[in-house]
């Protein structure tokens, strides 16, 4: 029984795999794990104009065997400052509400219904609390964190490349904005030193001329004296 409920599951999960490729789900990308088809992990790209922007989140799906009919549980596993990490998610769509689940969803509608309790504020268990700041702290952090977790490394290459590029653009417009200072140090320290050798010309010059009408008046005096 247990082998025919693990066969159904792996079906519908292959079909779905499928809809999902030609027909994916904006800014979350799904990948089953090569040995196990009931453990998936999934990326979600933070939206434009939201605090996720820039940010790549990283988590896993574990499906039961008797999934449709029963709920998968999800985590995540990129801190975000929306979720815990590591922790089960309380949501419509997991094993936490198995009354609300309806075999019908496929992994697409979990995928959406994903990303959009996380662009939400509505607390539950799991969900943790955090500003907007933070949150935009969490996404720049997020893709050196992915790069060192070698599921997400195995399954999203691609990602890996976007990663990688974002994270040279960063360091060379860090090497840029050093350089800026550098120069604009340099600059002011130059300045200064012209001003200073301006400020000693003249003193030099305006001694030399209270010397010559020192010596000048010393001069007349001899003569008068004379």
């Amino acid at each position: 029984m247990a082998k025919t409920k693990v066969t159904g599951a792996t079906s519908r999960l292959k079909q779905d795999y499928l809809r999902l490729k030609n027909d994916p789900v904006p800014y979350v990308t799904a990948e089953p794990v090569p040995s196990n088809i009931l453990e998936w992990h999934y990326v979600v790209k933070g939206p434009e104009k939201s605090p996720y922007e820039g940010g790549y989140y990283h988590g896993k799906i574990m499906f039961p065997r008797e999934f449709p009919f029963k709920p998968p549980s999800i985590y995540m596993i990129t801190p975000n400052g929306r979720f815990k990490t590591n922790t089960k998610l309380c949501l419509s769509i997991t094993d936490f509400h198995p009354d609300t689940w309806n075999p019908a969803w496929s992994i697409s509608t979990i995928l959406t219904g994903l990303l959009s309790f996380m662009l939400e504020k509505t607390p539950t268990l799991g969900s943790i609390e955090t500003s907007d700041y933070q949150k935009r702290c969490l996404a720049a952090e997020s893709l050196e964190i992915n790069l060192k977790n070698e599921m997400f490394c195995e399954l999203f290459p691609a990602y890996v490349d976007e990663i990688e590029e974002l994270l040279k653009q960063r360091q060379q417009a860090l090497l840029q904005t050093e350089n800026n200072s550098n120069n604009s140090e340099s600059e002011v320290t130059n300045d200064q030193q012209s001003n200073m050798h301006y400020l000693l010309t003249n003193l030099f010059v305006l001694v030399g001329f209270v010397f010559l009408a020192f010596m000048v008046k010393h001069v007349l005096v001899s003569v008068s004296n004379d």
